[in-house]
């Protein structure tokens, strides 16, 4: 049926549903643009597109367990990836080069000092890491920069110095006459330092420097260390070189030690061998140790039999005496208390006389009363002839007496 022959009211209720499935088509078409769009946004600022990255490579041993695309980590963070594994020339110094994109901010962390790639076991089945070390150092500078390189005059960055202060500075190191770092790279220029510079006559009369006023939204410039500079920097085509510190592949250090462990087996069977022996001889004393024990069970039951005889009383003395022993104690013991009886009855008669004594020499003294006179004439007429003795010139010495450190007695 063609559409002239539907009706008005038909031909209007067409219209309308033609519209409402065009506009939902617009609309779903909307949708689905503005979601792949979400998308597509969303991943490649996952992924980094719309930031800065600086691209480096090293050199490695051996490629296996790196692979493209795998994860860059710095501090823990996922910084970047590998983009390029490949072999050297047959006559390279190296093995295999390693291509691999940092991202910003964190390439802005790698400086000329202490910045290595490390090259780690990631699993046991053989995978390996790059972690990239940040910088350390006071003298040191960032590898890849933002800022590009001016190579100008001495002349011309007096010029411009004197036009605007503070906005030129050195992009390299300036050495002395002993190779001595006189201004480092980042140093602010001025007239004095110019001069300064100047004095030493710099190859070309010229330096590396940089407007710290323009940065550019790709990398620009990298740090050279021989030449103490930066040098203009094409992402395309150039890499920035850091140094690898390669751990060995968990296969080959399995290998390493399957080898250590061959070349220690014959120690280690030697050692078997030995504790065998000692083994052996330990069951040899043990069994000797066995029947000493079977021939120690009759001194054993004697030493009971011993000790249980000596528990009983008095049986230490027997022991110590003989069987004897206790009579001849006894009889000791019977003639000493004999002996004491004895003792007391003639220390008792021995008084009795010393008391007759006394009261004879009492009754003698006292019959005879000149006794006494004449006992005390013999002790004074003895005392005179001492006396005499002692004023004889032949005598006199005898009965010196020695003087003494007594003081001299008080006068009154």
């Amino acid at each position: 049926m063609a559409l002239q022959d539907l009706t008005p009211q038909l031909r209007t209720r067409l219209n309308r549903m033609e519209r409402a499935v065009g506009w939902f088509v617009f609309v779903a078409t909307a949708l689905l643009l503005f979601g792949f769009g979400y998308y597509i946004y969303h991943t490649a600022e996952r992924k980094g597109w719309f930031v800065i990255k600086a691209a480096f490579h090293t050199y490695v041993q051996s490629s296996s367990g790196l692979n493209v695309g795998d994860p860059v980590v710095m501090m823990g963070f996922e910084v970047g990836q590998i983009t390029r594994v490949f072999p050297m020339p047959p006559r390279a110094a190296h093995n295999v080069e390693v291509e691999f994109e940092i991202r910003d901010p964190y390439f802005r962390y790698i400086w000329s000092q202490g910045s290595v790639v490390k090259v780690n076991t990631a699993d046991f089945l053989g995978k390996r890491q790059l972690e990239v070390t940040r910088g350390t150092g006071t003298n040191s500078y960032a590898i890849c920069v933002t800022q590009p390189v001016f190579v100008k005059t001495i002349p011309e960055l007096e010029q411009l110095v004197g036009a605007e202060a503070g906005k030129w500075q050195l992009y390299q190191d300036v050495l002395d006459e002993n190779s001595n770092v006189l201004f480092g790279a980042y140093t602010t220029l001025d007239p004095t330092n110019l001069q300064r510079i100047a004095d030493l006559k710099p190859e070309s009369n010229s330096l590396y420097a940089l407007d710290n006023t323009v940065n550019r939204k790709w990398i620009v410039a990298s740090w050279v260390p021989h030449w103490h500079r930066y040098e203009n920097y094409t992402p395309e085509r150039d890499t920035a070189w850091l140094k690898a510190a390669e751990s060995p592949a968990v296969t080959e250090q399995l290998q390493a030690m399957v080898a250590q462990v061959q070349a220690a087996l014959p120690g280690i069977l030697s050692l078997t061998n030995k504790i065998s022996t000692v083994l052996d001889n330990a069951a040899n004393v043990t069994s000797n140790l066995n029947n000493t024990i079977v021939e120690a069970r009759p001194m054993l039951t004697n030493f009971t039999v011993i000790s249980g005889e000596l528990r009983e009383p008095g049986r230490p003395m027997v022991w110590a005496l003989g069987t004897n022993g206790n009579e001849q104690i006894q009889g000791t013991l019977t003639n000493m208390n004999s002996l004491l009886a004895n003792t007391d009855t003639n220390m008792t008669a021995i008084l009795i006389h010393l008391s007759d004594l006394a009261s004879n020499l009492n009754a003698q003294v006292q019959a005879n009363t000149n006794m006494l006179g004449s006992i005390s004439k013999i002790v004074i007429d003895t005392d005179d002839l001492v006396q005499g003795l002692k004023r004889h010139w032949l005598l006199r010495s005898a009965f010196k007496v020695k003087p003494t450190n007594a003081p001299p007695a008080k006068v009154r």
